[in-house]
């Protein structure tokens, strides 16, 4: 960049595409992944970029007044892009959170003056694990103070800015930075905002897409859910019916396990030097997955989703 940018809003996006041969020569796989550095960004998660769109597209609509009050379910990522977003352009902002997220989210929502309120888990659920059913106790929160506070809701499960931001900024991205040659793209299902968005423009271009999930909670796969509990934040809620995956045409579904998420990330971040958390490790098995299996030879993308400082109090960086 040869000039400033008029905030840090404009810093979202256009994040880098790296070669993991390191990590395929070791493993001796025949192909390429290519890793999307989105945890680079400023909330350092991918989820920046489907904040910044839905409140963008909001404003221009007029169902977000000047001014007026936030408020979303989160994991943490969502929550600290539209802590960012809503900070710069002046709206106050409420995220809702399931005590079982870690404890590195809210603080980065609190430092970035977010509103953070921390719902109970579930009878039965245990702490770093969030269940549909501790999800389904947020989301009846953030629908009551949505209400009381006369917010605008996010609503990142349904608001179409958020497959749109992806559809225009992060498969295009991949895809220009790629030369064209990726065959592949698998990520991780947590709202289908990424996966949706890219698969609909890669279908475009020929290239297959994979949805992941958690062992034992593949609920997209169509198979019976056996494990719902998992280590794996921001997704694997065990919905089947995701909103921005409906009419998308996927090539396929793949599952991943906890301990193969940490492997992997472990991995990533010893051999390559990307710090990522257990999302991006679950990428990154799947994308061997495909190598072993149907994309054998080919180039399979997928994205780093947020940063590992924000798991440094769960087991993923224990020892």
């Amino acid at each position: 960049m040869s000039h400033p940018l008029p905030s840090v809003i404009d810093a979202i996006g256009n994040t880098p595409l790296v070669e993991l041969s390191r990590l395929t020569a070791d493993l001796g796989l025949e192909g390429r992944i290519l890793a999307k550095l989105d945890y680079l960004m400023p909330g350092f998660s991918k989820k920046d970029r489907a904040a910044r769109a839905i409140i963008e597209a909001a404003r221009a609509d007029g169902s977000l007044s000047e001014g007026q009050t936030v408020v979303e379910l989160t994991s943490g990522n969502m929550g600290t892009g539209l802590a960012i977003v809503c900070g710069v352009l002046g709206h106050p902002f409420v995220a809702v959170m399931s005590a079982g997220n870690s404890v590195e989210r809210a603080r980065m929502m609190r430092a970035l003056g977010a509103e953070v309120v921390i719902v109970p888990q579930a009878a039965g659920s245990r702490a770093g694990e969030v269940s549909g059913a501790d999800l389904a106790l947020v989301e009846e929160e953030a629908r009551r103070l949505t209400k009381d506070r006369e917010a605008f809701r996010a609503d990142q499960f349904a608001h179409p800015g958020n497959p749109a931001a992806h559809a225009s900024g992060t498969a295009p991205e991949i895809w220009q930075q790629s030369g064209g040659t990726v065959t592949a793209f698998c990520d991780f299902a947590g709202s289908g905002g990424t996966l949706g968005g890219a698969a609909r423009f890669f279908a475009g271009q020929g290239v297959r897409s994979y949805a992941v999930e958690p062992t034992g909670a593949e609920a997209l796969a169509g198979c019976a859910v056996t494990r719902p509990e998992h280590p794996i934040q921001g997704g694997g809620y065990v919905m089947a019916d995701l909103a921005h995956l409906k009419d998308i045409p996927l090539a396929g579904y793949l599952s991943v396990s906890r301990e193969e998420a940490e492997t992997h990330a472990r991995l990533l971040a010893r051999r390559e030097g990307i710090f990522g958390g257990y999302s991006s490790g679950a990428n990154l098995a799947a994308a061997i997955q495909l190598l072993r299996g149907p994309e054998k030879g080919g180039t399979v993308a997928i994205v780093i989703c947020d940063s590992g400082l924000k798991y440094l109090s769960t087991p993923l960086w224990e020892g």
